[in-house]
């Protein structure tokens, strides 16, 4: 059965095709766990590149969701995140990211006075640099340290459990924090492969900077064939050669966690996974 997640607020939110958990370490010690089942799709929604594209924006949704959730767990009732309030923060985060993302590198490229190929070589070299200063910058808060550290926790916990092994924090510890499947290698892919489709948008200026937002699902869905085709040929040198760079990023991503942190992760992978699919060990979560 797979399994993927995401690191939130104090916490790990995991999912597979039948359920979706969160779980949060809360101010006074205990673990909070939110569970229910995930949304049934149409048959189509699994055919290759839709999945990627349409999986993109459900991904973000539920990412979303879990980050509220998580987040208003550590605040007073009357402090709570309201819906939209959420709302109109991920609006206004999404338009910065892709002036920062896009429109900056674009801009910046043409200032330079390049133009044909190597236009969208460069501009794309200049978004995967502020993408790499960005995490690198937000890597020095303490808060999202802590976030990254979670985000180890779930990479351990889902390794740990592709690896047949108990899910206790001891077995967990021993895997690595780098996981080839990560959003963070989804995100490295997606830098390379933008590159190679914004090489194909004719026109001038206009054409190809509204080009660079509308093809975002078209390189979503690509980026997201390459993770599983690189999940599938994993021995294949030139595949490892390929999720290297992903790899190398994870290590700005993710940090170790500790054993409270793994503990949380343990036990978001534990809400959706079936009874007889989890090995029960002597270790108790707090």
């Amino acid at each position: 059965m797979n399994v993927g997640g995401q690191a939130v607020i104090e916490g790990v939110m995991m999912r597979n095709k039948e359920k979706f958990a969160i779980a949060v370490r809360k101010p006074d010690g205990s673990i909070e766990i939110k569970k229910e089942k995930a949304r049934e799709f149409p048959k189509f929604f699994s055919w290759p590149f839709v999945r990627g594209a349409l999986g993109l924006w459900f991904t973000l949704y539920d990412g979303i969701r879990a980050l509220i959730w998580s987040g208003n767990q550590q605040l007073d009732e009357d402090e709570v995140i309201k819906p939209h309030e959420a709302v109109l923060t991920m609006i206004f985060s999404f338009g910065i990211a892709l002036v920062v993302f896009v429109g900056i590198p674009f801009f910046l490229t043409k200032w330079i006075g390049i133009d044909g190929v190597l236009f969208d070589l460069v501009d794309g070299l200049f978004r995967v640099g502020f993408f790499l200063g960005y995490i690198l910058l937000i890597s020095r808060m303490d808060d999202v340290k802590t976030l990254f550290a979670y985000h180890g926790a779930e990479h351990k916990s889902i390794a740990c459990y592709e690896a047949g092994e108990d899910l206790i924090v001891s077995n967990v510890r021993k895997y690595s924090r780098f996981h080839p499947r990560c959003g963070t290698s989804f995100l490295v892919f997606v830098g390379g492969i933008s590159i190679l489709v914004f090489m194909l948008i004719p026109g001038g200026t206009i054409m190809k900077l509204v080009g660079r937002v509308v093809l975002i699902p078209v390189v979503a869905a690509l980026g997201f064939e390459a993770i599983k085709l690189s999940y599938r040929f994993d021995k294949n040198w030139l595949v490892r050669l390929a999720i290297a760079p992903g790899l190398w990023t994870q290590r700005i991503t993710t940090k170790e966690p500790t054993d409270s942190q793994i503990e949380v992760g343990i036990a978001s992978l534990k809400a959706v996974l079936d009874d007889h699919k989890v090995l029960e060990g002597s270790e108790v979560l707090a």
